[in-house]
């Protein structure tokens, strides 16, 4: 317990103390006018108050991840906890902070636009092609988990499908009208009960006394029973990435950069949002190691049923929050992943509309783009949900490396210090690398290959990254 007290304690320390050392290092300038004002269009520019641009964030960035994630990921062991606590503080929230940031003082810009102002053209064109793929596949994940939920809490006429097509059709009216229409006015109604939901469940962790394992260096082992299918490195650091850090967290900011009315919001709500996620990750990682008695436990309750990280959800929720919490804590898990899905469709239109420098006031514009988008996610529904989900893992947390990239140069060329988002970049290529390498989805190679190749393609890029910094510093000479 005195871990996950502890863990608690330092991701919101690590709000006040490194979130405000980020924010100097970027420089806010609070007379700067931001384009909820300057492009106001009444459709996606659209100024509001920034805790409901907190709550829309942090239910945007929330989905399954936070929760299912963190689920998984505890199978690992209390090095979870580290991850989700330092992963969040210097990894997750500074590529949120950062992206975010740049996205508000260039217009609101998507970040495959932003990624092509810092890193070239090519770059560019391949961001756009992967972060659109990566908008499609994660609204038709988060269409396929929660329809799953509501058809097995409701009568056998109300199956898969039908609920499939309920929320399409949500996702529809969510992804055209304006943004204050739907999205500002029941986002931060579902973002409370989200927080409401954690902190019930973290308020029974300490009710109860549960027997969350200690941080100690015996307990920092894989405790995976698997750990040769399943090393702690690359395996832990992709299970958990909403909790620690997520590509598609850099895709959703840009719509909050839209609405701020103020730079200095912005570390309440991008750098904010992580944190508070971070938390509600370790709330999740630290019942699901205690409610069965031990991480041993979780995982025969896991391997019982079909590794369905909501049926533990379920479990716990039930067991220390009775009928109504119970039922509360699975709304919070059927409405986090269909709100992030919704923003992932808005998303994919901003991306193309971007690309295509074509308004959105008008709704036949907006048409003109969704429907296509709407037509490949619906096929991608066809697909199994473990597939999807399996690719979707790995891509999420490429686009994080490339995002911390990104980033990294944008600092090197506004002379600001790199080292805060270049450390997480280079840990970050290694991961996704790795896993390419060993992963059951990937190349199925030995995890001495994945390391050697993981560590030369590291080495590789980071090389370069120096090449090019010296460069841009003799040019300027």
């Amino acid at each position: 317990m005195i871990t996950f007290l502890l863990s608690v304690a330092l991701l919101i320390g690590g709000y006040f103390l490194y979130g405000s050392f980020v924010e100097r290092i970027f420089g806010i300038d609070k007379n700067r006018k931001t384009p909820a004002y300057t492009c106001q269009d009444g459709v996606d520019y659209i100024p509001m108050s920034w805790w409901k641009n907190f709550l829309i964030q942090f239910l945007n960035i929330a989905g399954l991840g936070p929760i299912f994630g963190a689920v998984m990921g505890a199978v690992y062991g209390p090095a979870a906890f580290l991850w989700i606590v330092f992963g969040s503080i210097f990894g997750g929230a500074v590529h949120d902070y950062l992206s975010g940031m740049l996205s508000l003082r260039n217009n609101g810009m998507s970040l495959p636009e932003i990624g092509g102002k810092y890193m070239g053209t090519a770059f560019k064109q391949c961001m756009r092609a992967f972060t659109l793929g990566l908008m499609v596949l994660v609204g038709a994940v988060f269409i396929a988990g929660p329809a799953g939920l509501l058809a097995n809490m409701t009568p056998l006429h109300l199956d898969y499908t039908f609920w499939c097509v309920v929320i399409f059709i949500y996702y529809v009216l969510a992804t055209l009208l304006p943004i204050d229409k739907i999205i500002g006015k029941i986002y931060p109604v579902f973002g409370f009960a989200l927080l409401f939901m954690a902190l019930g469940i973290g308020v029974a962790l300490v009710w109860n006394g549960a027997p969350v394992p200690e941080a100690i260096p015996a307990n920092l082992q894989n405790m995976n029973p698997d750990p040769e299918k399943y090393p702690l490195f690359p395996m832990l650091f992709i299970s958990i990435a909403c909790g620690a850090i997520s590509g598609f967290h850099a895709t959703q900011s840009p719509l909050m950069a839209r609405c701020l009315k103020n730079e200095a919001y912005g570390r309440r709500v991008f750098y904010g949002a992580m944190i508070t996620e971070g938390l509600v990750a370790l709330v999740w990682a630290a019942a699901a190691m205690s409610f069965f008695g031990s991480v041993g436990g979780l995982h025969t309750f896991l391997m019982e049923n079909n590794n369905n990280a909501a049926v533990v959800v379920d479990k716990i929720a039930h067991g220390w929050l009775g009928q109504i919490g119970g039922l509360l804590a699975i709304f919070g898990v059927i409405a986090a992943p269909i709100t992030s899905g919704d923003t992932a469709f808005r998303s994919a239109r901003l991306i193309v509309a971007d690309f295509l420098g074509f308004g959105q006031k008008a709704i036949k514009n907006r048409l003109m783009i969704a429907v296509p988008l709407f037509v490949v996610g619906f096929i991608l529904l066809q697909v199994n949900f473990d597939v999807i989900w399996r690719y979707f893992a790995w891509s999420n947390q490429t686009l994080a490396a490339a995002t911390l990239w990104v980033v990294t140069v944008y600092l090197v060329l506004a002379k600001k210090l790199y080292w805060i988002s270049l450390i997480p970049a280079v840990f970050m290529t290694m991961v996704v690398t790795v896993y390419l390498i060993v992963s059951p989805e990937g190349l199925q190679l030995p995890i001495s290959i994945g390391y050697m190749v993981g560590s030369i393609f590291t080495a590789l890029v980071t090389v370069l990254f120096f090449v090019w910094k010296r460069r841009v510093r003799i040019e300027e000479i």
